[in-house]
């Protein structure tokens, strides 16, 4: 990520939120299904959100890297078709714990494991519905800097995270005292 003061779109109303509108701290990850980078900050962000819990407002947003991992972006589409289907963060879950699990037939899998009305899955997933959505979240990952994943932006900053997640519970911490 670079370090000078690229524009960050805050959290807005159809990005994927967990957490209270009221937090001090907006945490904002660019993320990639099928990296494994992501899989374990996926790990270390749940445990920040409960460590910080109604202090911080998390927001997911995709930036699937497809030259490195070829099933990313369609594991994005997976993603939205479950959140039209109000399952968002199940899917997530369930996508950053099988990473090396993203073919077509596996998010399928998924999709019925959360019993998501599998027609209405199939039909978007054909017709790749939210492929612009996750092609809008990649743009704005560029323009905020994002050259990597996972890209996380506390209250706005990009943190660089390629030493070690410590930095982002501390950017948080810092944060959430302002």
């Amino acid at each position: 990520m670079s370090s000078g003061a690229p524009h960050i779109t805050p959290i807005q109303p159809f990005d994927h939120v967990l957490g209270q509108s009221s937090a001090r701290v907006a945490l904002i990850e660019y993320g990639d299904f099928e990296c494994p980078a992501c899989a374990q900050a996926h790990t270390a962000v749940k445990i920040i959100l409960n460590r910080f819990g109604d202090q911080v407002r998390f927001a997911f947003r995709h930036f699937p890297l497809t030259e490195v991992h070829p099933h990313a972006e369609l594991a994005a589409e997976a993603a939205e078709a479950a959140g039209a289907q109000g399952k968002f963060w199940q899917m997530h879950d369930l996508l950053f714990t099988h990473p090396l699990h993203l073919k077509p037939n596996n998010l399928r899998q998924y999709a019925a494991d959360l019993e998501l009305d599998l027609e209405r899955y199939d039909y978007e997933m054909k017709d790749h519905v939210y492929l612009q959505r996750v092609q809008e979240h990649l743009a704005s990952g560029r323009q905020a800097g994002v050259r990597s994943t996972p890209g996380f932006f506390v209250n706005g900053r990009a943190v660089d995270v390629s030493f070690g997640l410590q930095h982002l519970e501390q950017a948080i911490e810092q944060a959430a005292k302002k």
